[in-house]
């Protein structure tokens, strides 16, 4: 059995139509399913109430008033009526396979975490989850019309209880906490799985309206900046690319180079600062000589395929 947690946005507009849309197909999952909402923003505990799920509408803020994921980390894993738990972001669709790939991966291992790929789909009206097929004209939909996100974005986490006793005052709506998450299970030796080969996790495209600065400043504001520091910087940063293991084909298996890719990324990461920045210093004199960035990027490219990148 598994208790499902997040903290919405407030319930109005496109974000109220999402977050009811994602809160409901995790409603479907199983009967069994506890879904617990954090925080009193408008909406909510009328959401709670019609859906017949739990609702804790006291969290923890920093001191610029955002929701502390601490918190909400430590409380669901003290109130959780299951053992296994996951915490999603709010505009996530999770159709039966979801479920399904949970239960197997728990059967293989009582400590786990599991991660995966969202599939990021233009999804703006109220979904009709009366219809006996609603999963699979959502799936059809999503192959047709969404597109699959890359390895950073990490958008639910599927974890043993107690796993994440002592998470660091991070707060939710910006970036760097979710890659903590992954290094924190690794740290611990703890298997990380990647399961986005069995499941299609439907991420509802959305504006970040509720920033004033919209995405640029979600990544690049003082609490992102702070979010960073709290997770120990680059070091600590991992992706999916991280799992030590993949779902696939309701079979679990080692992911192929998964000791070495927090090296190679780290190095990638660092060869592209170097990269550019030898761009930005040699501008003249590769202009003096008609060396274009277009022509050098075109070069690195043949290069990279030719070594097999």
């Amino acid at each position: 059995m598994l208790t499902i947690f997040s903290t919405p946005k407030p319930f109005q507009g496109h974000d109220g139509i999402i977050q009811r849309n994602a809160i409901e197909s995790w409603v479907r999952l199983h009967p069994n399913c506890e879904i617990i909402l954090f925080g009193d923003e408008l909406g909510t505990a009328e959401v709670a109430r019609e859906l017949g799920i739990q609702h804790v509408p006291d969290v923890r803020r920093s001191e610029l008033g955002t929701k502390r994921l601490d918190h909400i980390f430590a409380r669901a894993q003290e109130i959780a009526r299951h053992d296994l738990l996951c915490y999603s972001n709010c505009d996530m669709l999770f159709l039966p396979s979801f479920h399904e790939a949970v239960s197997r991966v728990a059967s293989w291992s009582n400590k786990f975490l599991m991660v995966g790929r969202r599939w990021d789909t233009p999804i703006t009206e109220p979904l009709d989850f009366h219809q006996p097929d609603w999963d699979l004209r959502l799936r059809n939909f999503a192959l047709h019309h969404g597109k699959a996100q890359l390895p950073y974005a990490v958008d639910y986490f599927v974890f043993s209880r107690d796993l994440y006793r002592d998470v660091p005052p991070f707060v939710v709506g910006r970036v760097y906490w979710d890659h903590w998450m992954v290094w924190k299970a690794r740290s611990m030796a703890v298997p990380v799985v990647d399961a986005s080969a069995d499941v299609l996790a439907i991420h509802q495209n959305h504006g970040y309206g509720y920033h004033p600065h919209g995405l640029e400043g979600v990544k690049t504001d003082s609490e992102s900046m702070r979010n960073r520091a709290l997770a120990g910087g680059q070091l600590r940063l991992y992706t999916i690319e991280h799992a030590t293991h993949q779902l696939r084909g309701a079979r679990i298996e080692d992911k192929p180079g998964r000791w070495h890719i927090p090296a190679t990324s780290l190095c990638r990461l660092y060869s592209n600062q170097v990269w550019y920045w030898l761009l930005k210093t040699t501008f003249r004199f590769r202009h003096a000589l008609g060396l274009h960035r277009r022509s050098l990027l075109e070069m690195r490219h043949r290069v990279r395929s030719r070594l097999g990148e």
